[in-house]
């Protein structure tokens, strides 16, 4: 008995080392596969994801890939309309599954470190889109019913609603602050909205330097963040000199000594319109008081911007790059999605980002009163 288990243990060891350790292989099974259907892997460590193989589906919705990366990386399965995110690196033996009529794009994946960890993350995710997409539908099956009440629906579910999106985005940072030596780790940071989770992200970037070797996408991301993180409340405001609406040419600190709600807006954009009655509100209870507006336009089209500024009756200071996200100012405050805003003090400093509404009304009569 001794030989046989003796034996047993030298041929598994045998066999693990005959393992292909100069790729990884992906296993993989769709339900409701169309026959013969075709199955792409893309790589997705550069800007745009790159077509590395493609095979067809099996009679069982069966496929397989073999394909060499040194180093852990994003690579993406895609199959009609359905992708799903794997994470993998030479070595590796993954097993992939899905239901290809899943709207959801559920799938389950397994047989490698961070596999396993992608397969734990998708579990936080669909636990809580189940509740989310449930919500949803009582929405819309209320609203059929009762088209006259949508307000008061939507205001009804919302609570629940909110209740389920925090949840969510809090395991999701618990999920990546505990695994910050994990490409998974590192995708689930960047499923939170950096407007609502910029202090955690950019200490997150801090965490992660060199984890990654010279991963493209963890180095764009840590260079990201490091951008941002001189915009932290506390920092000094970056200068700058734009072309006023007025064709003049005006800078940041042309307002020094007062504070300034520097507001990144554009006439295309929906809900920086809708915003825009409540900064008129502040503007003409505190502008008496030591406080101005400096709006930033990302607008392309010089008459669309001044037609938006009438209308709105925004009666402060305006600048514009005309150059919608590719400003250099627009750049220099790393702004990627609108409306943005910055609250500098008299002395040039940073206090306060993205307050809206009634948010920016208590804290400027804190302030200022």
């Amino acid at each position: 008995m001794m030989k046989k288990l003796g034996y047993v243990l030298v041929a598994g060891l045998a066999f693990s080392a005959c393992k292909d350790s100069s790729k990884f292989v992906i296993n993989g099974k769709f339900a409701n596969a169309a026959p013969q259907g075709k199955v792409y892997l893309f790589a997705l460590d550069k800007a745009n994801p790159v077509a590395l193989d493609s095979t067809v589906l099996s009679d069982k919705g069966e496929f397989k890939f073999n394909h060499a990366a040194p180093d852990v990386n994003f690579f993406k399965v895609s199959s009609g309309h359905n992708e799903y995110m794997i994470i993998a690196k030479n070595g590796d033996d993954i097993k992939l599954d899905a239901d290809l009529n899943d709207k959801t794009m559920h799938y389950k994946v397994s047989g490698a470190e961070e596999a396993d960890k992608l397969e734990t993350l998708n579990a936080i995710k669909n636990k809580y889109m189940s509740k989310i997409n449930a919500i949803q539908q009582r929405f819309d099956d209320q609203v059929t019913k009762q088209p006259e009440k949508r307000e008061a629906i939507m205001e009804s579910l919302r609570p629940e609603y909110t209740q389920e999106i925090e949840g969510l985005n809090k395991e999701i940072l618990k999920f990546a602050q505990e695994n910050t030596k994990s490409l998974a780790g590192f995708y689930a940071i960047n499923l939170l909205n950096p407007a609502d989770f910029e202090k955690e992200m950019v200490a997150y970037a801090d965490q992660i330097k060199g984890n990654f070797g010279t991963n493209p996408a963890v180095t764009e991301f840590v260079a990201r963040m490091s951008k941002l993180k001189a915009l932290q409340v506390g920092q000094p405001a970056p200068s700058f000199t734009m072309t006023s609406i007025d064709g003049k040419q005006v800078s940041l600190s042309d307002f020094k000594g007062k504070y300034v709600l520097l507001d990144f807006w554009a006439s295309w954009c929906q809900p920086c319109r809708q915003e825009n009655p409540n900064v008129v509100k502040v503007y003409n209870k505190f502008k008496d008081k030591n406080f101005t507006v400096f709006g930033v336009s990302l607008d392309k089209d010089a008459a669309a911007w001044k037609q938006a500024v009438a209308a709105d009756h925004l009666t402060w200071t305006h600048g514009s790059e005309l150059k919608d996200f590719e400003g250099p100012t627009v750049r220099l405050y790393q702004i990627e999605a609108i409306p943005s805003s910055f609250i500098i003090d008299p002395q040039g400093k940073i206090v306060a980002k993205n307050l809206r509404g009634e948010q920016l009304e208590d804290f400027l009569n804190k302030t200022l009163l």
